[in-house]
Parts: structure tokens; sequence; C-alpha cells
């Protein structure tokens, strides 16, 4: 199945949805609810290697919570990262192709049981395979702040990326999801690499942002989409792991600077301290606002709206519940 058609999936769902598809949560933080212990380089990956069926467990419950995209457990998992713990680069790639197995047996095992169901209200699910910036590897909190120092530059980038794009590409997700990208540098590399290496799945680059006009990096998000708004393998652009409190201008923003579709997945309003590794304190929207801005995002234009870090399946089931009844 080329490009061209794997799109149209995606553009069906978003018909089927009413204008509008619901991704899922935080994985990471569902992780930790249930007792996984990911304070660890590797994040949520790390559950990879400890607990895979914990993995299949938290996909389950964000079909179940509603969500019509399921994004893999492969934010922070990246074959250097693997083999900084010991494993060797054959391991480390079986890892990133078990992110997507996970989520398509889960998704698959879900769609069995409710699609016998009369009257159900949920639809088929899409895979969308996740690739954390390279700032996520690097794990010292520069996804947030776009500084990837002197020496970073679009070919190294590239490199970093490829193999990981390969190896989950291999493994048939459905979508690729290229998230928390802070800077244009790697905007542009994530876009050269899919046309080098003749993906033919579609992808949504999101970036994040901290002060709710520009990228982490100081650039404009006019300068960032350039590459982009060009590339026929970008299906969707829009930001994540950013405040719910930015999205309503944001979203704005993206409609006067893009034609692609626009995605948004806030975190919870809590800020990360890359450092520190903890969160701190800050004005949080519950699933109960999540539910009442929802449908003000749809109507501003978003098309895949969902929840990033400190969200769970609660506020996934709140959001698709406001957009199927509107």
């Amino acid at each position: 199945m080329g490009l061209e058609k794997k799109s149209a999936l995606l553009e069906d769902l978003i018909k089927k949805c009413g204008g509008c598809a619901v991704v899922d949560g935080g994985f990471a933080t569902q992780l930790e609810i249930h007792g996984a212990a990911i304070n660890d380089p590797l994040w949520s990956a790390v559950s990879l290697i400890k607990n895979p069926e914990l993995i299949k467990r938290v996909h389950m419950e964000y079909l179940e919570a509603g969500a019509d995209i399921v994004v893999t457990s492969s934010y922070q998992a990246t074959i250097p990262g693997f083999v900084s713990r010991g494993l060797s680069t054959e391991e480390s790639e079986s890892l990133l192709q078990k992110s997507v197995t996970l989520a398509v047996e889960a998704r698959d095992k879900f769609w069995d049981k409710v699609s016998k169901i009369t009257g159900h209200s949920y639809n088929r699910a899409l895979v969308a395979a996740s690739i954390g910036s390279y700032g996520a590897y690097l794990a010292d909190g520069s996804e947030y702040s776009g500084n990837y120092g002197e020496n970073v530059n679009l070919d190294k980038l590239k490199d970093f990326h490829r193999r990981r794009l390969q190896v989950l590409v291999e493994a048939g997700p459905d979508l690729l999801a290229f998230e928390t990208i802070p800077n244009k540098l790697e905007a542009q590399a994530c876009v050269e690499l899919l046309e080098e290496e003749n993906v033919e799945i579609p992808a949504w680059i999101c970036f994040t942002s901290v002060d709710g006009e520009k990228a982490p990096s100081g650039e404009s998000f006019e300068e960032c989409l350039e590459a982009l708004n060009k590339s026929n393998n970008i299906y969707a652009v829009g930001i994540n792991c950013a405040p719910p409190q930015f999205i309503e201008s944001l979203i704005s923003k993206f409609t006067k600077l893009t034609n692609k579709a626009i995605v948004v997945y806030p975190n919870s309003g809590e800020v990360w301290d890359g450092k520190a590794k903890q969160w701190l304190p800050s004005q949080c929207f519950g699933d109960d606002e999540f539910e009442m801005f929802a449908t003000k995002w749809r109507d501003l234009g978003a098309k895949l709206i969902g929840g990033c870090c400190r969200t769970t399946p609660s506020t996934i089931k709140a959001i698709s519940r406001d957009l199927k009844r509107r």
C-alpha cells in the first residue's frame, strides 16, 4: 500500500469521526500509575525491556477510552540508547519492532472484540510509530530548549534518526509521529530523511512550545513549517507536550501558516524540569477542562486531538465523549 492509499486511511478515519479523530494520551503517565519504574534515560521505552505486556495493557486502556489512534512506546527508544544499556544492535532493533507489534496486537485484539458488538461507537484504530526528538534521546531537557549545540548539524540529525526510522517503517505502522521537535533544523532533517528513504507511510511532525508563540529554539513557526509545507510525506503538523493554555492560539496561528491537517495533544499543563527530572506544579487542565476545550480546538481547525504527559485514559475518554456527541 503506497503513501496515497495510507493517507486515505487516515482521511477516512477523520471523516468517520465527524472531522476530528482522537489520539491517545500520556503513555509514561499510565505506566507509572500501574507501578512501572521509568525514571530512566530510556523513560517509557524501558518497559519494552522490563514489561512489554504492561505496554499492551496501556494501549488497550486507551482504545477502551475511545482513542482512534494509538501511539507506540518508542518515543525515547533509540538504538544508541539501548546499546548504552548493554544490548546488541540486533536486540535494540528488535525492541523497536516490538513497540509497533505490541500496539498492532492490542489494536487488533480490541477491534476483534468490539466489532462483534452491535451499536458500538468505536472505530478501527490506526497505529502511529512514535519518533522522539534528538533531545529526547539526550534526556537532558533540550527538546524544550532546541539548543543541541554547535556540533549538531543537519547530517548528524539525519544519521541519528535514519536507522530507527528504517526499523519502525519495516515493522509496519499505519502512521509515523515525529514528536516534541524543538527547532527548524530537526524538522528539516525529518522531512529530508523521509524523502531519502522513500518512506510510503504518512507522517505528522509535532513541535513543542514553551511560550505559546514560537518553537523552543526561538524560531518562528513560519520558519519551522517551511520545509514541511512542501513535503508530500507530511500529512499533519502541530503541537504536542505544550501547556493546554497555549493550544487555542497555536491552532489559530497554524491555520494561517499551513494547509496540512493540524494535530494537537498537549500535556496537562504541568512543567517538566529536564535537569531535576520531575514535574513542577503549574496551572493544570483536568479532564473536565479537556472535555470543554476539545470541541473548541476542533472548531478552530484541529483534525487530530489527544493528550500528552500527565493525561490518562480518563482524559481521552472525556475528549472522545465530547467530540462524538457534537
